[in-house]
């Protein structure tokens, strides 16, 4: 039972020193506020980074043209052939008919042109999607050397491109959310130091009076815990509401919904969870450590 008053004693002088000291309290809650806000907006555009590199990377093919003489026994050799490839996840085969009804309902100049001319110009085709964007260039090669093959392409120069700078992005992101959650605790921390070092002499009473460490100590690590709890449900509600918004008014996703955006649930509830484990705990190990070594008890 003793253990249990503690805590609750603890948890009562914490709010009452969170009260009394109301405006170190906020210095302590906005600091955590705005560092807070930049690691969400840091972690929205991580995610998302990470997100639209990986849609990018399962979407990336390589269309394997077939030769316009080839047989049907031929044909279904050259599928055979090309789900041998360890490398490769999936094989798809499209005829010319599938093509020419596709392209003709894409788009009514295509449509007009396709009517035009007589017969159909177009091949039979395989799609063909491998398991890492590295295997693309490996198994296009090796599809173009099989028989009844006319071409094999995949997007050659540009796709390395585009993945190249989407990981250049993904990794500066995810560098920069480290940085930002260290400079937070190295801030938040410092705020609840001065705090605390502003009430020294509240300390050295209590020690005169012989308070335990763990008596002294255990309200300060509660109230830095409440500060830091509090400072991070502004950049909560803002993530969660914030992206929300954004989400529905931008459609699910931007460049005219060429890039997909990750979905607000459970995204949001998982980023607000972070943001205050973070808060909390960086406050409550700043104030321990302000208690331990700046009044040294």
């Amino acid at each position: 039972m003793k253990p249990f008053r503690i805590i609750c004693r603890s948890f009562r002088d914490s709010f009452k020193s969170v009260l009394r000291n109301f405006s170190l309290s906020m210095a302590s809650i906005i600091c955590t506020t705005i560092t807070l806000i930049l690691v969400a907006l840091a972690i929205i555009v991580t995610v998302n980074v990470n997100h639209m590199t990986k849609v990018l990377e399962e979407e990336l093919t390589i269309v394997a043209y077939v030769e316009k003489d080839a047989t049907s026994e031929e044909v279904e050799e050259i599928k055979n052939k090309i789900a041998r490839i360890p490398e490769i996840k999936e094989v798809i085969y499209k005829s010319k008919d599938e093509w020419r009804l596709e392209m003709m309902n894409s788009s009514e100049t295509l449509k007009d042109t396709l009517d035009y001319l007589e017969g159909n110009p177009l091949l039979d085709s395989f799609i063909v999607t491998v398991d890492d964007d590295e295997y693309l260039a490996p198994v296009a090669k090796e599809i173009r050397d099989i028989d009844n093959i006319s071409s094999a392409d995949y997007g050659e120069g540009m796709v390395e491109k585009i993945i190249s700078v989407f990981n250049i992005i993904k990794n500066a992101t995810f560098v920069i959310v480290i940085a930002l959650i260290i400079v937070t605790a190295f801030l938040i921390s410092n705020t609840i130091k001065l705090t605390i070092f502003s009430r020294r002499s509240e300390i050295e009473i209590m020690r005169l009076v012989g308070s335990s460490n763990t008596s002294i100590k255990l309200p300060f690590v509660i109230e830095g815990f409440l500060l830091g709890l509090v400072g991070a449900l502004v950049p909560v509600i803002l993530t969660i509401y914030g992206y929300m918004l954004a989400y529905e008014k931008l459609g699910g996703s931007i460049s005219f919904a060429v890039i997909e955006l990750v979905k607000p649930v459970p995204f949001v509830l998982y980023t607000s969870l972070l943001l205050l484990i973070i808060g909390s705990v960086v406050g409550m190990f700043g104030s321990a450590r302000a208690v331990r070594k700046y009044l040294k008890i």
